[in-house]
């Protein structure tokens, strides 16, 4: 976890906020959006305070994995395989980044636009 406490996702992640919560393991948590941007707006994170992909080390690699196969998991079930769905991870303020934790956003349930912003 971070500093303090004070991450939002952190705090999420370990049942201390609560949260909608559509998937959780030993490494990751899915949760919906609380200001969704597509009908499927769901936030993938690891457990593990990471703050963005430009703090991940080489020992991440079991965790990024598993954000992405619980990103795949979960589009299935919600039935946007067939039709498709955006993966997006921002990174630092620049990147859109608003909240220093490491997430995947999963959008789906609608077209998507490119270029996305």
């Amino acid at each position: 976890m971070s500093e303090g406490n004070e991450c939002i996702f952190c705090r999420i992640a370990s049942g201390e906020i609560p949260s909608a919560k559509v998937y959780a393991d030993e490494y990751v948590t899915a949760f919906r959006d609380i200001n969704p941007v597509a009908p499927t707006h769901i936030l993938i994170i690891p457990n593990r305070h990471i703050e963005s992909v430009a703090h991940v080390q080489e020992e991440d690699q079991e965790i990024l994995g598993a954000l992405f196969l619980t990103a795949r998991r979960i589009a299935e079930e919600s039935g946007l395989s067939e039709r498709g769905y955006r993966l997006v991870v921002n990174a630092g303020t620049d990147g859109g980044q608003t909240v220093p934790h490491l997430h995947v956003h999963l959008l789906g349930g609608r077209q998507m636009t490119w270029p996305p912003g």
